[in-house]
């Protein structure tokens, strides 16, 4: 008979009451009894602390755990899965130590998430025994979240009277009664928080809307947004005091099953969250890498994901919030002990040395590849910009290719790599590489550092900006950040200004291009693709030099290196030999010099 919770500190006598608790057995049908209400009581008013018990419907006392002032941990149960349209068949009865009985927002968002058969919560007041119920009416509202009904404050003899096999029959019944329950129902109905900070380069109502933007994204539903100023973040909660009081009102009201902050939040920060709210709590980093782990697609993009998510997760295991909590996660997820968190992060750092060395394996065949491209003399060019800039779009115009272009953020996390011919025939390697992002955290980049190694190498670099966002001057500023992290800020970068049809005042583009190299095009319309190529092109020709060779027959050695060196433009075979048009890398030009033909 295991007790639940922190149980550090705790008397010998206390424990040995808790665990007294499991032989207390309540009748089939009654919510509880006066004796088990007593116990537990008693033993809140011992530890200034809640006391939770979980039944099932023959009225056997499954787990019992001891938590702090406000919360107590979710235990774990053996039992059949919980089905969407049923109750799941187990009760919760909980002290609260104040005395005010009143139903919480997290206890309210157990109740809804583990579809207990009902949730209570006891307390003494003038020598009394009261309580309050709440269960599930049976019924929709309007946006199809369920409904819940609560009874009480009453004492707990009224309590006992309430039929709950007659209850849980009656809301079971209207439970399954609603086939018309949606896959929308499943969605993440999410609120949005973020802190905006004196002196931001980036104004928060921008970074609130493009967290919608990721949060749409990922597959959630954004029912509300919520900003707050401060100066710097509260180092318990990230937030206010007040404002985290406020959220959990707006919670319980908008039905919300989820809270995503606008900045990466210390596994302390996200813990205490999740327990004053009781729901699950995610930061920015969290959530992109979720997106990212969705639109992985080759091997080594799901390796990346996975190692940045070990990466993310292990000084969290401390502290898992809700999967620990019995403010949500399903019943089936109690916490682990120390032991098992000391196996946790061995197998953690076992498969995070794992997957290193298959990306290190990968990087090392990837080298290959790129000496090989290297000897044949084919510039690389890589696209990079900020996320949905239309990086995607560009390449399949360019190249005729089909690789997944969306109007959504991260659409792109593979790298792809095209040939490209263009108008003067010289020939490239384009790649399309993962849009950044403002607050990109560094776990991030050093994650997918192996991908962005394609940046690293390239011998130009086609910065690619959406010109039509009002805040495109923040999102180049972050580009060039990610690309000094990345010690790749020292490349020749050309501007690309995409979405130029929609820039209605002329004036933008002067502004635009001061102090910076760049074009104006529109990847969706194809206006001024034709300039672009020109201008990649004669980005190269200032390094290389045309010539007309003619070359003997006898001397074949020399037209297979040129070809090696992939200088060949046009051929010819003359009486005397073969007549080659060229385009050579400056340093090249003196072993052919001979060959030359002079007009």
């Amino acid at each position: 008979m295991q007790v639940n919770g922190d149980l550090a500190n705790i008397k010998t006598y206390i424990l040995e009451k808790l665990k007294a608790l499991y032989d207390m057995q309540v009748p089939i049908g009654q919510i509880s009894t006066r004796e088990l209400n007593e116990e537990m009581l008693a033993i809140t008013e011992d530890t200034d602390r809640e006391v939770a018990v979980y039944l099932n419907r023959q009225g056997k006392v499954m787990q019992v755990s001891l938590g702090d002032t406000a919360t107590v941990d979710l235990p774990e149960f053996k039992q059949k899965t919980r089905s969407d349209l049923r109750l799941s068949g187990i009760r919760c009865i909980h002290t609260h130590p104040s005395g005010d009985v009143r139903l919480s927002a997290p206890d309210l968002s157990s109740l809804r998430r583990l579809r207990f058969d009902c949730m209570a919560a006891i307390g003494r007041k003038d020598k009394k025994i009261i309580g309050c119920l709440a269960f599930f009416a049976g019924e929709m509202s309007e946006d199809g979240t369920q409904l819940l009904t609560q009874y009480g404050p009453a004492e707990d003899k009224i309590l006992a009277q309430i039929n709950l096999n007659l209850l849980v029959t009656v809301v079971n019944k209207k439970l399954a009664a609603q086939s018309t329950k949606s896959t929308d129902d499943e969605v993440e109905r999410a609120i949005l928080a973020g802190v905006e900070r004196p002196g931001s380069s980036w104004p928060i109502e921008e970074s609130m809307a493009e967290l919608e933007r990721l949060a749409d994204t990922a597959g959630a539903k954004v029912v509300a947004t919520f900003t707050q100023r401060k100066e710097k973040p509260d180092a318990a909660f990230f937030l206010g005091r007040g404002k985290v009081n406020e959220l959990a009102m707006e919670i319980q009201n908008l039905e919300a099953t989820l809270l995503i902050l606008d900045d990466e939040l210390t596994p302390s920060q996200q813990h205490n969250l999740e327990r004053m709210l009781g729901v699950k709590v995610i930061d920015r980093t969290a959530l992109i890498l979720d997106i990212f782990a969705q639109r992985a697609r080759s091997r080594e993009g799901k390796l990346q994901v996975e190692l940045a998510q070990l990466r993310y997760n292990l000084p969290r295991l401390s502290g898992q919030g809700l999967a620990l909590s019995r403010l949500g996660g399903g019943i089936g997820t109690r916490g682990p002990g120390e032991t098992k968190l000391e196996v946790d992060r061995r197998r953690i750092y076992s498969k995070i040395h794992d997957i290193e060395e298959q990306i290190d394996g990968m990087k090392k065949s990837r080298s290959l590849h790129r000496k090989r491209r290297k000897e044949s003399q084919i510039p690389l060019v890589a696209l990079v910009g900020y996320t949905n800039a239309g990086k995607s779009t560009l390449l399949n115009k360019l190249t005729g290719s089909k690789v997944f272009a969306e109007d959504k953020l991260f659409a792109t996390l593979d790298p792809t790599t095209r040939h490209l011919q263009l108008p003067e025939k010289q020939e490239i390697l384009l790649t399309d590489t993962v849009g950044f992002i403002q607050k990109l955290p560094h776990t991030l980049v050093k994650a997918f550092r192996a991908t962005l190694e394609e940046v690293q190498e390239a011998d130009l670099l086609l910065h690619v900006v959406d010109c039509s966002n009002e805040n495109l001057e923040a999102q180049i500023e972050a580009v060039v950040a990610v690309l000094k992290e990345l010690e790749a800020d020292g490349k020749p970068v050309l501007y690309v200004f995409n979405k130029a049809d929609q820039l209605a005042n002329p004036h933008i583009r002067e502004q635009l291009l001061h102090g910076r190299d760049g074009v104006f095009i529109s990847a969706m319309t194809g206006e001024n693709l034709d300039g672009l190529q020109r201008r990649i092109e004669g980005f190269f020709q200032e390094s290389q030099v045309r010539m007309t060779l003619l070359i003997p027959y006898d001397e074949g050695a020399a037209v297979t290196k040129l070809h090696k060196l992939n200088a060949v433009v046009e051929t010819a075979y003359e009486e005397t030999g073969t007549k080659v048009e060229v385009r050579l890398p400056l340093s090249e030009k003196d072993n052919f010099t001979k060959y030359e033909l002079k007009e």
